[in-house]
C-alpha cells in the first residue's frame, strides 16, 4: 500500500504580527505554497565577492543538492541539507574567490563546474556567517548532475548518499515538503533550471558565464578555448539585456463566479482523472495586463465573458519558471455565462458548479492530481486540487469568504 503523506501546512503571511489599516480592511495576506521563504535573500550582496566567498566557506553553510532538478531527500517530506565536505570532491576550490573581472579575463568554456546558486541567509541561526549588518547561516543550491568534466567524482558522491539511504525525489514535482523548505526548494530549482537552459548566449550563440552567485549570466568578451580568444561583438555586453537575468513567466489563474454569485466555473483536461476539475489558467502575453489576460483566457477556453476581475494572491511555481497570479472574476449577465469550447481546444469540459457542491468537494474531494481520491469521497462527485495549489485557495475564497463577504451567499453565511 502506498504511503499516505499528509498535505503540508501553508506558509504564514509575512509580518503577521504587524497590524495596518490595509490588514484591518482586507484581512491578512493569502500566502500560497512555495511562497514566503524564511531566508533573507540579501540580493544586493550577490555581486559582492567578499560576501559570497565568505558565505560559501563558512562552517554554518548548507547546500540543497539537486540531480536533474530533483532534490536530495531523507524522506518524501524532508530535504537533506549537505555540507561543503559532502561536495568538496566536485567543488575543490571556492568558486567565488575571484572577482567577476578576473572570471571574465580567465574564461575558458572547456572548464565546466557544478552550478551553484546563493539562496540567502537563515537569520534564525545566530551563530551563522556575519557580514556587515547581516548574520545567518548561508544556504546554497548546487547541481550535482554528473557532467563529462566531473562525472566520476559526482557519481561517487551520489553513490555515497544512496548507500546512506538518501535519495533524489522521483517524478517532476515535489509538493510534500513543509512550507519553509518548499520555498527554498522552489527558489533553488527555478535558478538551476534557468542556468541550465541558458549556457549559450541567445544573441551570438557563444557559451555564457554564471556570475552574481548564480543569479545572472554574462557573455564574456573572450574565451581561452578558442584562438584567438577574442569574440565578436555582442549586444548583451553593451546594454541591459533581459537574456542575462532569470526569467519568470507570469500566468493567470482564475475562479469565475456566475452573475448571481451562486455558481463557480471550472474546467478539466482530458488527461486528468475522472471528475477532477480546476480553475481556468493561461499565460499572460506581451503588452497585456493581468486583468485583460484573465478575460481573454476565460473567453478563449470557455466562451464565457467576464466583467470585474479582482487579484486575490500569487504563487511561485517552479515548473519551470512561473508566477501564478490568482484572480477572482465575475460574469455580468446570464447571456455571458454560455459555455462554448470551439475557440481553444485545451479543455475537454467546462461546467458551472453550485457552491454547495464546491463546498462538499473541498471537504471530501481534495487530492493532488496523480493521487487517488481521499477517504470519504463518493465516486462520481467533484474532485478538486490540493491546498498546495493556488487553485484550491481561489476556490476556497469563493466558498468561505475573506474579502468576498457580501458577494457570495456561502461566504456571507459563514460570517453570520
Amino acid at each position: 500500500m502506498a504511503q499516505h503523506i499528509p498535505t503540508p501546512e501553508l506558509p504564514k503571511p509575512a509580518h503577521i504580527d504587524r497590524e495596518s489599516a490595509l490588514g484591518r480592511k482586507f484581512g491578512k495576506e493569502v500566502v500560497n505554497y512555495f511562497g514566503s521563504s524564511p531566508l533573507n535573500r540579501v540580493s544586493f550582496l550577490r555581486e559582492d565577492h567578499d560576501f559570497i566567498a565568505g558565505a560559501f566557506a563558512h562552517p554554518s553553510t548548507k547546500f540543497i543538492a539537486f540531480k536533474n532538478l530533483s532534490p536530495l531527500i531523507d524522506s518524501p517530506t524532508e530535504i537533506h541539507l549537505v555540507t561543503y565536505d559532502d561536495i568538496k570532491a566536485i567543488v575543490p576550490e571556492n568558486p567565488f574567490a575571484k572577482t567577476e573581472k578576473q572570471m571574465l579575463d580567465e574564461f575558458d568554456s572547456r572548464i565546466v563546474t557544478p552550478q551553484l546558486v546563493f539562496l540567502g541567509l537563515d537569520e534564525s541561526d545566530k551563530n551563522g556567517y556575519s557580514y556587515k549588518n547581516y548574520t545567518g547561516a548561508p544556504h546554497f543550491a548546487i547541481d550535482v548532475t554528473p557532467k563529462k568534466q566531473y562525472e566520476e567524482a559526482a557519481n561517487k558522491i551520489i553513490q555515497k548518499w544512496t548507500d546512506s539511504n538518501l535519495k533524489f525525489v522521483e517524478g517532476m514535482r515535489a509538493m510534500n515538503f513543509p512550507a519553509n523548505t518548499a520555498a527554498e526548494y522552489a527558489q533553488g530549482r527555478h535558478y538551476l533550471d534557468w542556468n541550465a537552459r541558458n549556457t549559450y548566449c541567445g544573441t551570438c550563440g557563444h557559451p555564457t558565464l554564471s556570475v552574481n552567485a548564480g543569479a545572472k549570466r554574462v557573455c564574456p568578451p573572450k574565451d581561452l578555448a578558442q584562438d584567438p580568444p577574442e569574440r565578436q561583438a555582442c549586444s548583451t555586453r553593451t546594454t541591459l539585456s533581459n537574456l542575462t537575468f532569470p526569467r519568470t513567466d507570469p500566468t493567470i489563474i482564475v475562479a469565475v463566479l456566475s452573475h448571481d454569485s451562486k455558481r463557480l466555473l471550472l474546467g478539466r483536461q482530458k488527461r486528468w482523472p475522472p471528475y477532477w476539475f480546476s480553475t481556468l489558467a493561461g499565460f499572460i502575453e506581451p503588452a497585456e495586463s493581468v486583468e485583460d489576460a484573465v478575460r481573454r483566457e476565460v473567453w478563449e477556453e470557455s466562451g464565457v465573458v467576464l466583467s470585474r476581475v479582482m487579484i486575490h494572491s500569487t504563487q511561485p511555481w517552479p515548473y519551470p519558471a512561473n508566477l501564478m497570479i490568482g484572480a477572482i472574476a465575475q460574469v455580468a449577465s446570464p447571456e455571458d455565462e454560455v459555455i462554448k469550447l470551439d475557440n481553444d481546444p485545451e479543455l475537454e469540459m467546462a461546467k458551472w458548479f453550485e457552491l454547495d457542491e464546491i463546498k462538499e468537494a473541498l471537504q471530501n474531494g481534495v487530492s493532488p492530481l496523480g493521487d487517488p481520491a481521499p477517504s470519504g469521497y463518493k465516486e462520481g462527485n467533484l474532485r478538486l486540487p490540493p491546498r498546495t495549489a493556488i487553485a484550491n485557495q481561489l476556490i476556497t475564497a469563493v466558498v468561505e469568504g475573506g474579502f468576498l463577504e457580501g458577494v457570495t451567499p456561502l461566504a456571507t453565511a459563514s460570517k453570520m
